[in-house]
């Protein structure tokens, strides 16, 4: 079963990235929305395009409600949505979590947890031609203030066969 728990700021980025999240059916049976992640998306408002993609998804995404446990030791080093994220993740015994924050991963890999994020998807949709631009999804979400390092950056593009050079031409860097 292809399933993953996701953090609000994968979301977020996808649909920038995007503009749906629909496609993600192809690579994931369930995405778990927790409870708490889905109160922080939906802290943008009704018109926010991120709350209208989880329901539009919803053959792939389930929310959760909210969990009944929530260890303090992962509430003392990361926020509700990556703390909840991963509580959910080893309750079901799920192995993979996306989360973008580097605490968050750090965290999560210390409890055993296979940590994707924002990019790893958008290169798994890349590779099974998903999206057609890895580079055109990168330019989306810095252009909407998404932060992503130049190595980072480079890596991912290197990694699907597009020219890292593309990013920073559509930005004039």
């Amino acid at each position: 079963m292809r399933e993953m728990v996701i953090n609000t700021g994968p979301v977020i980025a996808l649909v920038v990235a995007t503009g749906t999240l629909e496609w993600m059916a192809e690579i994931y049976d369930t995405i778990w929305v927790p409870h708490e992640v889905n109160t922080e998306i939906e802290a943008g408002g009704a018109a926010a395009p991120e709350s209208a993609e989880l329901n539009r998804a919803s053959s792939v995404v389930q929310i959760l409600p909210p969990l009944e446990f929530l260890s303090q030791a992962l509430i003392n080093e990361l926020d509700l949505g990556e703390a909840s994220v991963i509580q959910t993740a080893l309750q079901k015994n799920l192995s993979t979590v996306a989360i973008d924050e580097k605490a968050g991963r750090r965290v999560a890999r210390l409890n055993g947890l296979k940590v994707t994020g924002s990019l790893g998807i958008l290169i798994k949709a890349r590779q099974q031609g998903l999206i057609g631009s890895l580079a055109q999804c990168i330019s989306k979400m810095r252009f909407k203030g998404i932060w992503i390092s130049e190595a980072l950056v480079r890596n991912s593009l290197l990694s699907v066969g597009e020219n890292p050079e593309i990013v920073n031409e559509a930005h004039g860097e």
